[in-house]
């Protein structure tokens, strides 16, 4: 490992205790990165194309989708680059803006998932009055309070972290500029900042949570009144993706902010970030895909169109 660097630079030391898998991890998170971009431009497509697709709940999922484009981008260009080549540093700049849109962005993703279920409880629980809860004035300003939400979550948090006296080595035991990693990196009394880690996980964490368990509780309570197996089995099937996305989600959030402050811990939480920062952006619109038929439907229109367009253009 090439550790020339500036006094101002870090060096993300990712997965280089593993030398022998590094090569291994690099085409498995590039071939992730790619049906990334792949999966969810077309979601978004899909989307903006398909009259169809014009609900509150298709515009969640295609905020989803944006999400997670910017999400791994931010990120995985940087950690192919380490798994690749000898050289690990990243700038204090690269590392402050890492660190300022990656937090902004995996907070809005918990709050949007909270507010993806308050959509599905309305569908489900109130579906009479569907249309008129969740009208396209509502949509966006939810999607809104998420998005903006982050952004302030990141303003708050990410200039306490900077402003740390950092120990010489900069050795970040992280593949990318975390609240975590570098706290721990630090030659001070960071009291404060693991306190208000504390804090923000459990308000990014485990409120949103929660709200997600209590709409699927009352979800579920409605399901289980339906006496039709059919109609059970379509209520299901509406919640089951998300629900899915969900559990892969907050399951490897938690493993990485909530854990034990102990070597093995932050080995282990590496792989469980990995999974959280480039398996869910990967696997959401193959979820979204796979298990919905409107998605497939559309997906086929467009195929088709595009391909009678194609012949059109040919034969003339």
């Amino acid at each position: 490992m090439n550790n020339k660097s500036s006094p101002g630079d870090f060096i993300l030391l990712a997965f280089s205790g593993h030398p022998r898998l590094e090569k291994t991890l690099f085409v498995l998170i590039l071939t992730s990165y790619f049906m990334t971009l792949v999966g969810n431009t077309l979601i978004i497509l899909l989307s903006i194309l398909d009259s169809k697709l014009h609900t509150p709940m298709y515009f969640f999922i295609s905020n989803l989708s944006f999400l997670d484009l910017c999400f791994t981008t931010t990120c995985v260009p940087q950690l192919l680059s380490n798994l690749w080549g000898p050289e690990k540093t990243i700038s204090f700049n690269g590392c402050a803006i890492q660190l300022f849109v990656f937090m902004a962005l995996g907070t809005t993703e918990c709050i949007l998932l909270a507010v993806m279920a308050f959509d599905r409880y309305v569908a489900i629980c109130r579906p009479l009055h569907y249309a008129i809860i969740m009208h396209p004035r509502l949509s966006q300003r939810l999607a809104t309070v998420a998005w903006v939400s982050g952004l302030l979550q990141s303003v708050i948090q990410t200039p306490p972290t900077l402003l740390l006296t950092f120990c010489s080595n900069r050795r970040v035991d992280d593949f990318v500029c975390e609240v975590p990693a570098l706290i721990h990196l630090s030659c001070e009394d960071t009291t404060y900042n693991e306190i208000q880690m504390a804090v923000a996980s459990f308000l990014i964490l485990v409120v949103p949570l929660t709200l997600v368990l209590v709409s699927y509780g009352a979800i579920l309570q409605t399901v289980l009144k339906i006496k039709s197996a059919e109609g059970r089995k379509k209520a299901f099937g509406t919640c089951s993706s998300h629900l899915l996305v969900v559990s892969l989600f907050f399951s490897s959030a938690i493993s990485v902010y909530l854990q034990p402050n102990n070597p093995y811990a932050q080995d282990r939480g590496k792989f469980f970030g990995l999974f959280y920062a480039v398996g869910t952006p990967t696997l959401n619109p193959l979820i979204y895909t796979l298990r919905n038929k409107v998605v497939k439907g559309a997906f086929r229109r467009l195929w088709w169109e595009t391909f009678l367009f194609k012949r059109t253009q040919w034969g003339n």
